[in-house]
């Protein structure tokens, strides 16, 4: 894994770099203390991307993968409570401190999230960026969910 030393330097600017551009999500994997893997939140093949720009803003979209089209006029009430059960998507302001990002929330699909700091530790392995949230329940078990990223390149 590649050294994150350089985000604990207070210079936003250097370490932001790292940061800075569009990464795709490649996989969500869910871990407990004990070390058993679970399903994370967003299903078996979740789709998403992540965007930081220099200016310190970050935006967050992720899909449960294979997700179903709503009926014609908007689909149902079942049918509408699925669709936000499987997508989450938020944008605020982040900064770095030590190993960690911390997005702060202004707007979410959920609302409890507005406000708060989702605190994540970070590392970089190549083109691929990887966050793991703190251990905090999902589907009923603790457990610390690690989202592996793909940097996207300029122009694509």
């Amino acid at each position: 894994m590649a050294d994150v030393s350089d985000l604990s330097d207070g210079v936003f600017g250097r370490a932001n770099g790292k940061l800075v551009g569009t990464w795709k999500l490649v996989s969500a994997s869910g871990k407990t203390s004990a070390g058993e893997l679970e399903e994370t939140p967003y299903g078996p093949s979740p789709v998403g991307f992540l965007t930081y720009t220099a200016d310190g803003r970050v935006t967050a979209m992720i899909s449960n993968g294979g997700r179903k089209t709503l009926s014609f006029g908007g689909g149902t009430l079942e049918e509408q409570g699925e669709a936000f059960k499987t997508f989450l998507a938020y944008a605020g302001r982040y900064r770095l401190s030590g190993d960690k990002v911390i997005h702060r929330v202004e707007i979410s699909s959920i609302q409890n999230y507005v406000g708060k700091d989702l605190v994540r530790s970070v590392d970089f392995e190549g083109d691929r960026l990887v966050l793991v949230t703190p251990p905090t329940p999902v589907n009923g078990k603790i457990q610390s969910v690690e989202l592996i990223w793909q940097r996207v390149p300029a122009g694509s």
